[in-house]
């Protein structure tokens, strides 16, 4: 099970962030604040992507992917990988996606509108579970480069 591998891997390097399971599904960033009582800019949506190889890019929950702006910045169209493919990838499930307890190592970008918020709230490895981090935290356990490519929704 997926949340499985974010637990091991958060045990390894931030043993002190917990992964929270929730009742209620925390799929959509609405959900997810909703459940966290947080605005949906602080909920991270994390995609799987496509340039050469798979990659993984986090994104405010309030903010959408600007295809221009992907463009510029990987001279490629963006490429959502398939339900199927990203399981296989990142060992979650679409809505749980996370950048942690990946099976193998990916490069990960953080979208700019990140900044918006010192606590962030990345999905957990299911549909059901996340982990409250701060940003800047996030980025540096990652070593995620930062981006921008997304706009408002």
């Amino acid at each position: 099970m997926s949340i499985n591998s974010v637990t091991k891997h958060l045990s390894e390097i931030a043993p002190d962030l917990i992964v929270i399971e929730h009742e209620k599904e925390t799929a959509s960033a609405e959900e997810a604040a909703e459940v966290h009582g947080v605005y949906v800019g602080q909920i991270v949506k994390t995609m799987a992507l496509v340039v050469e190889d798979p990659i993984l890019v986090m994104i405010a929950g309030d903010m959408k992917l600007d295809n221009k702006k992907y463009k510029t910045t990987f001279n490629k169209k963006a490429k959502m990988l398939n339900p199927e493919d990203t399981m296989k990838i990142t060992s979650h499930p679409v809505g749980g996606v996370c950048p942690f307890g990946l099976p193998e190592k990916l490069k990960i970008y953080a979208d700019i509108s990140l900044n918006d918020y010192e606590k962030v709230i990345p999905a957990a490895g299911s549909r059901n579970s996340s982990v409250i981090v701060d940003r800047a935290r996030l980025i540096s356990l990652l070593d995620a480069k930062i981006i921008d490519v997304s706009v408002k929704k």
